[in-house]
């Protein structure tokens, strides 16, 4: 599938929002993109629908539906699995994980519900939305669908997201690790795709089919290191390395190692919170950074007042990153900080910042 017109996740939930409940739609992307959490966004989105994951890799088919015997009209039925949500009477939201790697005779079994809107005989409650999803078949994993299957649903394809995207959509709202953080913005090329690099030397840090590797980086395995990187403090630096090493890579982990030790002389939480107008300010930029990531991560009602006192201490570029990661939508805590006089008075003596989104 042609890479240029491939979406961002935003995109494609909003395809679903306008198409779903008509056809169903498969996404297929890298692995590790964050295809599956569609279904959380969604669900967000249609809180009057029933979210149903079905896992096609562990799935048969018998796990679809199974015989009941009508002995009032004197045949057989099918009971649809209740991880379909039909039972519940009320529209559901159907993911079909992994479809491409199911079983032939899975596939076979839900095409005719993508197809229908039906799980065997009984048909979805009205409004109910069906997705699917894949792997590239050129990552060599075993996903692979058949011509006809393709020709009856939607198949668009899910690009990997930008570090900016990742660092201000996902990764401050989902309590990414300051490190992994900076280590982002620093080396934005681990979100590339393999399929926009010909050399697989050419970036060592993310899968490549022509490459061996135990591991490597995607946005689901720098959450991976987020979580070993927040009980460092129980651990070892040799322990840490070798869990990243297992993680992301030897290249990667070593690369954002160097962060974590950065990280070390980053001024403290409480140091801010307490004595915002003494507290330390970093001298490198990368160490800036991470100070402002790790400041939108952890926002609490408590700590807007003193940040933005501290925030005021550092560079023009630093505070400008602070507030476009607080901009609404994405960021949770959006109105926690722009609803504090503190907050006002900052922005309206740096409204210069905010001229290019007026215009």
């Amino acid at each position: 599938m042609n890479n240029l017109y491939a979406s961002s996740i935003n995109e494609i939930v909003d395809l679903i929002a306008h198409v779903g409940s008509k056809r169903t739609i498969l996404i297929e992307g890298d692995m590790g993109i964050g295809k599956s959490a569609i279904l959380k966004l969604l669900a967000k989105r249609y809180p009057d629908h029933v979210p149903c994951y079905f896992d096609c890799t562990t799935k048969d088919l018998g796990d679809l539906y199974i015989p009941d015997l009508d002995r009032e009209r004197g045949c057989v039925t099918f009971l649809p699995n209740e991880d379909f949500g039909i039972h519940t009477g009320k529209p559901v939201i159907i993911m079909y994980d992994e479809w491409g790697k199911a079983n032939p005779s899975v596939k076979n079994g839900t095409l005719k519900g993508m197809t229908e809107f039906a799980i065997g005989n009984t048909p979805l409650p009205e409004g109910s939305i069906q997705i699917a999803t894949t792997n590239l078949g050129s990552e060599g994993v075993g996903d692979l669908l058949p011509p006809h299957a393709r020709n009856r649903i939607i198949t668009v394809r899910m690009r990997k997201p930008s570090a900016e995207e990742w660092l201000t959509d996902y990764a401050i709202n989902n309590n990414a690790h300051p490190s992994v953080m900076g280590f982002v913005r620093e080396f934005p090329q681990v979100f590339q795709s393999f399929t926009e690099v010909a050399n697989p030397e050419d970036n060592p840090y993310i899968f490549h089919p022509k490459r061996q590797a135990n591991a490597f980086i995607t946005p689901r395995s720098l959450m991976t290191a987020s979580d070993t990187l927040h009980q460092r403090e129980y651990l070892s630096d040799d322990m840490v390395t070798n869990a990243l090493i297992g993680t992301i890579g030897e290249r990667g982990a070593l690369d954002l190692m160097a962060f974590v030790k950065l990280a070390d002389k980053l001024p403290t939480l409480e140091s801010i919170k307490t004595d915002p107008s003494n507290a330390l300010v970093p001298t490198s930029a990368s160490a800036v950074c991470m100070v402002v990531y790790r400041a939108l991560a952890t926002m609490e009602r408590d700590f807007v007042k003193p940040w933005l006192t501290y925030m005021q201490r550092l560079s023009a570029e630093a505070q400008g990153m602070f507030a476009m990661g607080i901009k609404p939508p994405a960021y949770s805590k959006a109105s926690m900080v722009m609803q504090t006089r503190e907050y006002t008075d900052w922005a309206i003596a740096n409204n210069y910042m905010f001229a290019s989104d007026e215009e």
